[in-house]
C-alpha cells in the first residue's frame, strides 16, 4: 500500500461502495403522548440515565481526550441526538416486559420464586444440623450457630453488589450466577472435613444466594404492572418468609434418619443447580432499559444507522466508578431516605425474629415440652399456617388498592400497601406475647397453644414484610433493585445477629420476659406506617430516587 494512498485518504474508498440495503417494513406506531403509563415509564427512564450522568460529568470533567487517531478530527455529535435514542412505542409496546403475555409471565414468576425459595431455604435447614456438628467437630453453641448466622450475613453484603449491578447489566446475569455458584457452595459444605470450610462455604452460599433476594422483587416490578405487582411481590415475600420455616422440618427428619447432616446441604445443593437450569431455560431480560439496548443493537444492525442507541448504553463506567456509584447506592438511598430507612429497620426487626424464632422454638417444645427431635420441628408449621394467611390478607386489598389507582389516572400511590403492615404489627405483638407467655409454663398449658401463638405471628410477620417491600418497590420503581438492597442489607443484618443472642436472652430472662420484651419493640414501631401512611407522600416529592 503506498504512502500515498493513505494520504489521500481513498483507502475506504477503494473497498468500493457499501452495499444499499432493502428498505425494512415498520410496525404501525401506537405512541401516545398524553397516556399516563407512557409518561412514568419515559420519566423514569430519563431520571435514572439523569442520576447516573450527573455523577460522570462530574468524574470525568478535567479528563484528556485521546486524539481520534489517524490525523482525523473528532466528528461533530449528531444533530438532535434526542432523535436517535429509542424508547419504548407506548403503553401497548410488546417489547415492554409488562405486556409479555400471561403464560410467560406466570412461567417467569414460578421460576423465580422457587430460586428464591431454595435460597431462603437453605438459610434454616442448617438449624437441626447445628447438634451434630457440634459433636462431630467438638465445637460450642454458639460457634456451631454461627453455620446459620453466617449464611444470612452473606445476605446482608450480597445485595450491595448484587441489587446494582442489575441495574447496569440487567436481572438476567445475576440471577443466573446466583443461583448456579450458590448450589456450588451448598456442595461444598456437604463434602467439607472441617468446622472452618463450613462456615466459609456456608457464608459465600449466602452471599451469590442473596442476588435473588434483591433481584427477583425488582424483575417482578418489571414484568407486572400496578393491577398485579401487589400479587406477584406476595408470591415473592411467602418464598422468602415459608422457606426457612418449611426447611426445618424437612432437616429434622434429614438428620435423625441414616442420611446425616450432610445431606441437609446435599438435598439443597441439588435444589439449587435445578433451580439455575429453570432460569438458563425460562428467564428472558427483564430490566426494560437493558431491553431497549437490546433493541438498539438490533436496529444499528439492521439500518446500518450507528448513530441509534440505548439511554443505558450513554453509561460507562470502569471499576473505581462502579464501586464509587453503583455499588454504594443502597447505602447512600438507606441512609438519606427516611422511608427507606425506618420502613427497613421495621422489616428488619420482623426478619430478625423469624431467625430468633429458630432458636426460641427449641427452647419452648424440645426442651421444655420434652419433645422428640424431629417432631419439636412441627410447631414451626402454625407460623406457616398464619404468613399463608397472612398472604391471603395482602392479596385481599388488592383490588381496592387497583380501584384506587385507576382513580388516580393510572398512577401508583404506594401509601395504600401499608394498610396490611399496620394490621400486621398489632397481629405480630400478639403473637409473640402469647407465644412466651403460654409456653413459658409448659406444665401447666398443653403444647397445642402457644403453637396456635403462631397463626398470629406469622401473620404479622408476613403482612409487615410484604406490605412494606410493595411500598418500597412501588416508591422507587425504576431504582427498586437498590432500594430492596438496601432493605435487604439492613435486614440480613437483623437475621445474622438475633440467633446469636436468642439462646442466652430466653435462658437468662426467662422464657415469658424474653417474649415480653420482643414484643415491646414491636409495639414501639407499630406507628411507623402509620406514619408514612399520613406523610410518605410528601417525603417522596423530596427525593430524587422516587419517581413522583
Amino acid at each position: 500500500m503506498q504512502k500515498s494512498e493513505l494520504e489521500g485518504g481513498d483507502v475506504l474508498g477503494s473497498l468500493g461502495p457499501a452495499p444499499i440495503r432493502p428498505p425494512l417494513r415498520q410496525r404501525r406506531s401506537t405512541f401516545n403522548p398524553d397516556d399516563p403509563v407512557t409518561i412514568e415509564r419515559m420519566q423514569s427512564a430519563r431520571s435514572i440515565q439523569s442520576e447516573i450522568l450527573e455523577f460522570q460529568v462530574r468524574k470525568k470533567a478535567f479528563e484528556l481526550l485521546p486524539p481520534f487517531g489517524a490525523g482525523k478530527e473528532y466528528p461533530p455529535q449528531p444533530p438532535a441526538i434526542e432523535n436517535y435514542i429509542v424508547e419504548y412505542d407506548g403503553a401497548d409496546d410488546p417489547l415492554h416486559p409488562q405486556n409479555w403475555a400471561v403464560a410467560k409471565k406466570l412461567t417467569l414468576m414460578a421460576v423465580l420464586g422457587f430460586a428464591t425459595f431454595v435460597v431462603a431455604w437453605g438459610s434454616s435447614i442448617f438449624a437441626p444440623a447445628v447438634a451434630s456438628i457440634r459433636q462431630e467437630f467438638h465445637i460450642g453453641s454458639v460457634t456451631s450457630i454461627l453455620a446459620i448466622s453466617l449464611y444470612v450475613a452473606g445476605f446482608a453484603s450480597g445485595p450491595l453488589l448484587w441489587g446494582p449491578i442489575s441495574e447496569l447489566y440487567g436481572r438476567r446475569p445475576p440471577t443466573l450466577i446466583s443461583t448456579f455458584v450458590t448450589a456450588i457452595f451448598h456442595m461444598a459444605v456437604a463434602r467439607s472435613a472441617d468446622i472452618a470450610s463450613i462456615m466459609i462455604c456456608r457464608f459465600f452460599a449466602g452471599f451469590f444466594g442473596a442476588s435473588c433476594l434483591a433481584v427477583v422483587p425488582a424483575s417482578f416490578a418489571d414484568i407486572f404492572g400496578n393491577k398485579t405487582r401487589g400479587m406477584a411481590i406476595a408470591i415473592f415475600a411467602t418464598c422468602v418468609f415459608t422457606g426457612p420455616l418449611i426447611a426445618p422440618v424437612v432437616g429434622g427428619f434429614i438428620v435423625t434418619s441414616y442420611l446425616g447432616w450432610r445431606w441437609t446441604s446435599y438435598l439443597t445443593s441439588i435444589m439449587g443447580f435445578a433451580s439455575f437450569a429453570l432460569v438458563v431455560c425460562f428467564m428472558d431480560e427483564t430490566y426494560p432499559p437493558k431491553v431497549l439496548v437490546e433493541k438498539a443493537r438490533f436496529l444499528r444492525r439492521e439500518t446500518d444507522i450507528w448513530c441509534i442507541l440505548a439511554r443505558q448504553e450513554r453509561t460507562n463506567f470502569d471499576i473505581s466508578e462502579l464501586l464509587q456509584h453503583n455499588i454504594l447506592r443502597p447505602l447512600r438511598m438507606l441512609f438519606t431516605e427516611p422511608i427507606l430507612l425506618l420502613l427497613s429497620i421495621y422489616t428488619a426487626f420482623a426478619y430478625g425474629i423469624l431467625y430468633l424464632l429458630l432458636e426460641a422454638y427449641p427452647i419452648i417444645f424440645l426442651q421444655g415440652y420434652r419433645m422428640a427431635f424431629q417432631i419439636s420441628e412441627l410447631p414451626y408449621l402454625g407460623l406457616l399456617l398464619g404468613q399463608i394467611l397472612g398472604g391471603a390478607m395482602v392479596v385481599a386489598f388488592e383490588p381496592m388498592t387497583y380501584r384506587r389507582i385507576v382513580a388516580n389516572g393510572g398512577r401508583p400511590i404506594p401509601e395504600l400497601r401499608l394498610i396490611p403492615t399496620m394490621i400486621g404489627g398489632v397481629l405480630f405483638t400478639i403473637g409473640i406475647f402469647w407465644l412466651t407467655w403460654t409456653g413459658a409454663y409448659h406444665r401447666h398449658v398443653h403444647w397445642i397453644v402457644p403453637t396456635i401463638s403462631g397463626v398470629f405471628t406469622g401473620m404479622g410477620l408476613i403482612s409487615i414484610f410484604l406490605s412494606a417491600l410493595n411500598y418500597i418497590v412501588e416508591a422507587y420503581l425504576m431504582f427498586a433493585a437498590s432500594a430492596v438492597a438496601a432493605n435487604t442489607f439492613l435486614r440480613s443484618g437483623f437475621g445474622a445477629g438475633f440467633p446469636l443472642f436468642a439462646g442466652p436472652m430466653f435462658y437468662s430472662l426467662g422464657v415469658q420476659w424474653a417474649g415480653t420484651l420482643i414484643g415491646c419493640l414491636g409495639f414501639i414501631l407499630v406507628p411507623v406506617p402509620v406514619l408514612f401512611y399520613i406523610y410518605g407522600k410528601r417525603l417522596r416529592r423530596m427525593s430524587k430516587y422516587a419517581p413522583t
